[in-house]
């Protein structure tokens, strides 16, 4: 069978959560499958992470704006290259193709009417939801079979778009082989001097997006340096300061932007590094769909404190602290929880640990290739 998988934003120098999926997908295929022949859609960015195999073929599709791309590029390739079937992994896909198509839908967040033109969310962002809530009911309607990735997101979706069980799967992700502990010396001290990294910190994710609870967390740590007398300050990852101090403003903190360090984006490769160096890592979102980053620092031996909303205790097991992440101060008390019970720390490290080997690529691989074959035997 040729299979297409459309991963156009492989290729680029920054890459995110369903990029990653969609790359260890790939990878892990090519580990398991040397009877099917696949094509690659990509964009022709400078971050060249795949290499081909004899049944694995790289296809550019020439650069064009996401929908364009999408919608008349994709499908031109996808009928050159002779592909019996199309997975489009990341939300969307093209209204008209000519072959069986299977989506990954990571999150229905999107069809949320509140979080459309929600406050906080950039033009980029805007657009990006109003296309996906105009492509996303008519590629459901379209598709074969649907992935999504937990059961929380399985019931959301199914529910919405009133979708049968047959054609609806949740296929966890997994967790990359390089996320562990990292005890060399050398890597971590690399690491801490390029980032400029204080001695002791936490770990937080923040972005724009409201559902990442920026806001909520930055609350929290005033709270936190407020009743105590350990000053540990908040690492935050690729942040616009203009935004961060909009939030600040709104806190009415004086001192709190002096425990706030923003330090870009880090490349997934050296990320383990920046778990491993910190204290406690923050994962307290209003709405995920599965929380790849809670297993990172799982499996890098990092406690998490997270939210108990959507599907972070189905991924979280029993291996984190869960809080209300309406409230700061339950945020703030579970920081001091962990600071100060050095039992409790320790056992969330061994559970994290537990938790994360549950939640393998191989696993998730093996499951969508199966749906590609159970595709394939429905036409005969």
């Amino acid at each position: 069978m040729k299979i297409g998988i459309e991963g156009q934003r492989l290729f680029r120098k920054k890459k995110h959560g369903m990029d990653m999926v969609a790359l260890e997908l790939v990878r892990n295929l090519q580990e398991i499958d040397q009877q099917n022949e696949y094509f690659i859609f990509v964009k022709n960015d400078v971050n060249r992470c795949l290499e081909e195999r004899p049944n694995f073929h790289i296809v550019v599709v020439p650069s064009a704006p996401y929908p364009i791309w999408e919608q008349f590029s994709l499908p031109i390739a996808v009928r050159k290259a002779g592909c019996q079937l199309l997975h489009c992994t990341s939300n969307t896909a093209p209204i008209f193709t000519s072959v069986p198509l299977i989506v990954t839908l990571h999150d229905i967040i999107f069809m949320e009417s509140l979080s459309l033109l929600k406050k906080g969310f950039s033009a980029y962002q805007k657009f990006g939801n109003m296309y996906r809530r105009f492509v996303v009911p008519l590629v459901v309607k379209k598709s074969k079979q649907i992935i999504t990735v937990s059961e929380f997101e399985k019931k959301r979706i199914g529910d919405f778009f009133h979708i049968k069980d047959e054609k609806l799967h949740a296929i966890y992700n997994g967790v990359s082989n390089h996320f562990k502990p990292i005890d060399n010396k050398e890597e971590l001290e690399r690491i801490k001097e390029k980032y400029k990294l204080p001695d002791k910190f936490f770990f937080f994710f923040g972005n724009t997006d409201p559902k990442k609870n920026t806001a909520g967390v930055l609350k929290a740590l005033s709270l936190f340096l407020q009743s105590s007398d350990k000053k540990i300050p908040l690492v935050m990852l690729d942040f616009d300061r203009n935004e961060l101090d909009k939030i600040v403003a709104n806190i009415g903190d004086a001192e709190l932007e002096h425990y706030i360090k923003l330090i870009g984006y880090v490349p997934n490769d050296e990320l383990p590094a920046v778990y491993s160096l910190s204290t406690i890592f923050l994962y307290p979102s209003l709405r995920e769909s599965f929380g790849i980053p809670m297993l990172e620092a799982m499996a890098c031996g990092i406690p998490v404190i997270t939210s108990n909303t959507s599907c972070m205790p189905e991924v979280g097991g029993t291996a984190a602290l869960f809080i209300d992440p309406f409230k700061p101060e339950e945020i703030a008390d579970a920081i001091n929880k962990l600071l100060s019970d050095h039992k409790l720390c320790e056992k969330m490290i061994v559970a994290g640990f537990e938790n994360a080997r549950k939640f393998s690529w191989k696993t998730m691989a093996e499951n969508v290739l199966h749906l590609y074959q159970d595709v394939e035997n429905s036409k005969c």
